[in-house]
């Protein structure tokens, strides 16, 4: 339950009046769409519409939409070039490491803030997978990359080859695998959860649901049936590759990441984690709240008794049982198992200073994945009590100082 404290705590942290007015990026996780997308069903806010309802309330929101299934650094990139604008270069180190088409010639954007710099930053919200991508934005804009590293010589691209320090004034989180998530693990044991995603939602058509799978080379062409297009799909290299949600998804692909992703020390950091899961007296593994959305019910038992290993031989243990039906609830509250230690991960306070460069966290939300953004809310009276807590949340965001 989403306490009074915290709501009278945040409204006390915005001093009543803002400090920046930078705008609200809201970015989707794995297998999102965007706002154009499914007849009109959103992503953030399902029948309602939490960009248009935070708009009304005085902020500036952009919600972006990146490949569904791609990696974090393929969906950072897109991120950049749809605010910016431009053509999207995916790097040619990275491209011809992972074989994918550096420079897909329909990914052209029309920038949606095209005067985004360290003087106009933004703050940046991520659902799930987007919490992930938005970190991976991030280390992309503060650092610069070689094309050829023997030959010292860096990206031509706007985004790779030069520092952009100052571009992201906060990240927030919600519902985020920071440490990787055991529901790759689950799914992966019964089918190939990513390609067989792509199967049934091609069947679709684009005109719904948009794969943005042009880096990839894996298009639907003319002429090519279904069942010839899945086969080309599930045939493809990349799914063996580490550039793929399923590999930044998984505890070790989450490790990797944070061992060289740590906290910006310029940025300030929230995370929001939700579950939906308790656990059963009898077992000691994680079962559903009695309230639990249906579809979800044989995940949360699934991820609530699954033990996973680590390429180095660890195994999580019960601590990972209590999840919100796709993601472990431990995972979700900030990065704890890079290589060179946690990132500072702290409750947020109404007495604190805040400070960039660590954590702040919230209450646990009883919340489902899905319901956390609105996709299973079906009355108004419950969609403003969710969409409260954002409004909240943008209040404290607009509070910190330029």
């Amino acid at each position: 339950m989403y306490k009074k404290s915290l709501i009278v705590a945040i409204i006390t942290a915005s001093v009543l009046f803002s400090q920046n007015n930078y705008p609200i990026v809201l970015v989707h996780g794995f297998a999102g769409w965007g706002a154009d997308e499914i007849m009109g069903y959103k992503y953030w806010g399902g029948f309602w519409d939490l960009e248009k309802y935070l708009e009304k309330k005085g902020f500036e929101v952009i919600t972006v939409s990146m490949g569904p299934v791609s990696s974090n650094w393929d969906r950072a990139v897109e991120i950049f070039y749809q605010l910016k604008g431009g053509q999207v270069d995916y790097g040619k180190s990275h491209s011809n490491k992972y074989g994918i088409i550096r420079k897909p010639e329909t990914k052209v954007y029309e920038a949606l803030y095209p005067e985004w710099d360290a003087e106009h930053p933004v703050h940046l919200i991520g659902h799930s997978m987007g919490g992930q991508t938005v970190r991976m934005l991030d280390y992309l804009l503060e650092h610069s990359f070689y094309a050829d590293t023997l030959e010292s010589i860096y990206e031509e691209s706007e985004l790779l080859g030069q520092k952009h320090s100052g571009w992201i004034k906060s990240i927030t989180s919600i519902s985020s695998p920071h440490n990787g998530t055991t529901y790759v693990n689950v799914r992966t044991k019964t089918i190939p959860f990513i390609q067989n995603f792509i199967g049934f939602a091609a069947a679709i058509g684009t005109d719904v649901y948009n794969f943005d799978l042009q880096q990839w080379g894996l298009e639907q062409q003319d002429g090519e049936n279904l069942q010839a297009y899945y086969e080309r799909i599930s045939s493809h290299p990349v799914w063996s590759s580490k550039n793929i949600s399923s590999w930044d998804l998984s505890l070790d692909g989450a490790r990797e990441f944070n061992s060289y992703a740590t906290a910006n020390p310029n940025v300030y950091y929230f995370s929001y984690a939700t579950s939906c899961s308790v656990p059963d007296e009898k077992t000691g593994y994680h079962i559903p709240h009695g309230t639990v959305y249906v579809t979800l019910r044989n995940n949360i038992r699934n991820i609530g008794q699954e033990t996973t290993a680590f390429s180095d031989g660890t195994k999580t243990d019960s601590t990972w049982f209590e999840n919100d039906g796709v993601v472990n609830l431990i995972s979700m509250w900030g990065p704890t198992t890079g290589l060179n230690g946690p990132d500072q991960i702290e409750p947020f306070g109404q007495d604190k200073k805040l400070l960039p460069g660590r954590w702040y966290t919230f209450p646990k939300l009883t919340m489902d994945h899905y319901y956390v953004i609105g996709q299973s809310i079906f009355t108004k009276k419950e969609m403003r009590k969710l969409f409260r807590i954002y409004l909240d949340h943008c209040r404290l965001l607009h509070s910190l100082p330029e």
